[in-house]
């Protein structure tokens, strides 16, 4: 089942721009894993913030790759710019409106 991931990672001062270049270096070991989307951006009305979009096969393959020796690095690298204040959700996806593929899932099969 389709899980999403969409989140905020807050930057110390000043950081925001170092964490988006780590970030948006390319991976394509996560496509391997089951990454269906990895989306990165920006707001400038919050100048310390980044924003990420994950579309993934499963919550399975959104933890394995977690194991990747490349995110692995990313994340050591991202660590210290970091302030700590970060949110987001995580769901299973139900469908869209923009596919007619049949992914659509019954809420009763959830």
């Amino acid at each position: 089942m389709t899980f999403a991931n969409v989140g905020t990672l807050g930057t110390k001062a000043g950081q925001r721009d170092a964490l988006v270049e780590i970030l948006l270096r390319p991976k394509p070991e996560l496509r391997d894993v089951g990454c269906l989307l990895y989306e990165v951006g920006i707001n400038e009305d919050v100048p310390d913030t980044v924003f990420v979009c994950e579309l993934w096969e499963s919550a399975e393959a959104h933890q394995d790759s977690l194991k990747l020796e490349g995110v692995q690095a990313a994340i050591s690298e991202a660590a210290p710019l970091l302030s700590g204040d970060n949110g987001g959700h995580r769901f299973t996806v139900l469908g869209s409106p923009l596919r007619t593929d049949g992914t659509r899932q019954s809420r009763h099969s959830l």
